[in-house]
Formats: C-alpha cells, sequence, structure tokens
C-alpha cells in the first residue's frame, strides 16, 4: 500500500532505497537509541530492505521522494514483542536532519489509523528506551498512555530498560 499524508507519501521500501537509508541510518544517534547498530554499508542497508524492511506494514517515509526514515505496525509473530491478538507494535525511526518537524507525528498518525480502520487491530503498543524523550514525545502527541516497563536487551546484549505504552481503538 501507498499513503499519502499533507508532507509525505509512506510507501514500502526498494532496492534502490539502499543508499539513502544507509545516509541516514549510519548515524550513531539513530541505531542505538532504538535498540539496532548502526549501518556499516550500503550492502547492510539493502540487507535491511530484503530482511527486516520487507515485513509487512513497514513503510519507507519519503519527503519529496527521498526516503528519510521509517514506520511500521508490527503484526505477531514480527514484532519485537507479543502484546496478545489483537494488538501491533508500532515503529518508527528519521533522519536527523528532520528531528522536530512532526513528520514520524504525521506518519504514525496515518499507520494508526490504517491499522485500527483496516487491519482489525484493537490495541498499539509501542516502547522506547526510557532515555529517549524524543520518541516519548512522539507517543504523547499521538495519544499513547503509559502500560509498563520492561526490561530488554541491544544488539550488544546488553540489558536497558524501557517504557511500554498503549493506544486503544
Amino acid at each position: 500500500m501507498i499513503f499519502k499524508t499533507e508532507n509525505l507519501i509512506l510507501r514500502p521500501w526498494e532496492e534502490g532505497d539502499a543508499e539513502c537509508l544507509y545516509h541516514f541510518a549510519k548515524n550513531p544517534k539513530i541505531g542505538p537509541i532504538a535498540g539496532w547498530p548502526p549501518h556499516e554499508s550500503v550492502e547492510h542497508s539493502l540487507n535491511i530492505i530484503n530482511t527486516i524492511f520487507s515485513k509487512r506494514e513497514t513503510y519507507a517515509i519519503t519527503l519529496d521522494e527521498i526516503p528519510i526514515g521509517c514506520v511500521s505496525l508490527l503484526i505477531h509473530p514480527d514484532g519485537n514483542h507479543y502484546w496478545g491478538d489483537g494488538s501491533g507494535e508500532l515503529g518508527y525511526w528519521i533522519g536527523e536532519k528532520y528531528w522536530g518537524r512532526g513528520l514520524v507525528v504525521e506518519a504514525s498518525r496515518t499507520i494508526i489509523e490504517h491499522a485500527f480502520d483496516d487491519l482489525e487491530i484493537e490495541r498499539i503498543f509501542a516502547t522506547y528506551r526510557i532515555e529517549n524523550n524524543q520518541s516519548k514525545r512522539v507517543l504523547e502527541k499521538l495519544g499513547f498512555k503509559y502500560y509498563t516497563e520492561l526490561d530488554n536487551v541491544n544488539y550488544l546484549g546488553e540489558t536497558f530498560r524501557e517504557i511500554a505504552m498503549i493506544k486503544e481503538k
């Protein structure tokens, strides 16, 4: 599917997006706070497109036809956590150049509406590392409420604390 918002187009990732993905995802301010390592090469980014970003309901956030981030609604078994039947897990990131412009909120709002209207989703969960105030603010703007705290393990095997938030239909 393709979604058009006021400023963005959300579309499936394409192999030709690998260079743009690498440009943004190599930034160490992006991945580690979300639990994934910075991309090491265009080939690494291409592999991510062909595996992780090829999952259903995963979209490139594009601005002026350039992929600048990602938004997804992961449904079991694709998510990081199992939240129960009728649930999905919202995930997102955006290139540092585009922080603070409301674009992740805009993209996520569209995916949330799609989940509730078209996918028979009743509850959407999202998690963020306890120190990630930017992600917390995104979820608050989207109307998510505190659900619980969890311990998780990152790609280096380090345990970290995260907050789980919920939004119900």
